[in-house]
């Protein structure tokens, strides 16, 4: 684990922003209006998705891919300039939150500064032109870490972006071999103490076919001695198939509880229900109370929570990667009184020191959640399909007071009753 790692990052809220989709402009300049909104989500950590100039030779779509990386070292020039990048940061930090960008290290876009300049920092296929070894990524070409000066211009790069920001979200960072990233993370200290480092660590099935394949992929627990906090995709796929009625509730909640006890004890995951590269949560789950248990629940698991933007409007639509789509704002869809109060009780009921177990009632699928740090526990009761129901519970007999509502509920005989609302009590150890 790393050694650095802040385990107060398990009580922070992360909001996502693709800079072309956030705003009818697609600018940085568009976004700041935006900020005190987003912080009054309830937001700690702003994270921009690639914000450099992305390739043309071989993209996808009218405008590109932001993971076909052309340029690290400059900013897309449709979001604006560097300085329209550094005024806007400021304006993140004057608001009392931090920025983190993409950094995309496995691969470039075929026309990228590097293919011309440092040609030798990239794969070969055996017929010796570049190329990539994932199939679908026509529009990339990979990086050589086997090359020490590649090892070298990175860290540059990002010992240069760390004077503006304040971490790095970093693509696929599975696939690129771990002592780079420990290696960039010890430099990056020297100029940016407490730099954040979020690995995008892969699917559990893709990363055992990759390394099928021959390819690199670390684990999550080795990727775990570079980065302060990781996706939780190593689960994704069981929520995935709960999602579309494959599996019982009770078998998503034990790779929950196997998390807990696998990973170092200062792990942190990223917690999210719907991201860039996945599906909008919205659009599996229609009924309004199902969702707002889902959301709750999201607050509740141990981790870092990402909000994807749009998220708060719950919006069905998943944005195009390669097009305008910039997403809808109906306010009479919008949520962000929900994620407010979440927010607030993330930050005052729950501790980064807590210790998390959970079990299912597969029959009503509702999760039945606790949190403990030896002085307080906590208990989340989430119904993801909106049902009423009694449920068992790990709390003796007695009245307790609702911290979504404020309302009182009963414990009696080991029992309480879900009204089909996320409900959250507390308790003293």
């Amino acid at each position: 684990m790393a050694n650095e790692t802040d385990i107060r990052l398990r009580g922070d809220v992360i909001y996502s922003i693709y800079v072309r989709n956030h705003t009818p402009e697609g600018t940085f300049n568009a976004i700041i209006p935006d900020l005190d909104r987003i912080r009054a989500l309830g937001t700690d950590i702003i994270w921009f998705m690639p914000i450099h100039p992305i390739g043309v030779y071989g993209k996808k779509g009218s405008l590109g891919c932001p993971y076909a990386n052309r340029d690290y070292r400059t900013v897309n020039p449709a979001y604006g300039t560097m300085e329209d990048f550094r005024h806007l940061v400021d304006e993140i930090h004057a608001r009392g939150m931090k920025c983190i960008i993409d950094v995309v290290y496995n691969h470039t876009s075929p026309d990228s500064t590097l293919t011309l300049e440092h040609p030798e920092f990239f794969y070969r296929k055996p017929d010796g032109s570049m190329g990539n070894r994932v199939g679908d990524w026509t529009d990339v070409v990979d990086l050589d870490y086997s090359c020490d000066a590649l090892w070298d211009y990175q860290i540059e790069s990002l010992c240069m972006w760390a004077e503006i920001v304040d971490g790095f979200r970093c693509d696929v960072a599975s696939f690129v071999p771990i002592p780079f990233w420990r290696k960039a993370r010890a430099a990056v200290e020297k100029v940016r103490p407490g730099c954040i480092w979020l690995a995008e660590t892969v699917h559990s099935g893709f990363g055992l076919m990759s390394r099928k394949s021959g390819m690199y992929s670390a684990n999550d627990y080795e990727m775990f001695s570079a980065f302060d906090m990781e996706y939780d995709y190593d689960i994704r796929e069981a929520f995935d198939k709960y999602l579309r009625g494959e599996i019982a509730l009770s078998h998503y909640i034990d790779l929950l509880n196997f998390q807990e006890c696998v990973y170092p004890d200062n792990h942190i995951k990223m917690r999210c229900l719907e991201n860039h590269d996945q599906p909008r949560i919205a659009s599996f789950v229609h009924d309004e109370r199902a969702l707002e248990n889902f959301t709750a629940m999201l607050y509740f698991l141990k981790g870092t929570t990402l909000i994807y933007g749009g998220q708060e409007y719950r919006c069905e639509h998943t944005p195009s990667l390669f097009d305008r789509d910039v997403f809808p704002r109906d306010t009479s869809r919008d949520i962000s009184g929900l994620l407010r109060k979440l927010y607030d009780l993330k930050k005052t009921v729950l501790s980064s020191e807590d210790y998390f177990r959970g079990e299912a009632d597969d029959a009503n699928d509702i999760a039945i959640l606790t949190r403990d740090d030896n002085h307080t526990v906590k208990l989340g009761i989430f119904s993801l399909k909106g049902k009423s129901a009694a449920v068992a519970v790990p709390f003796p007999d007695g009245a307790y007071v609702d911290h979504l509502t404020g309302e009182t509920v009963a414990v009696s005989g080991g029992r309480m009753l879900c009204d089909g609302r996320p409900m959250v009590l507390s308790r003293q150890a």
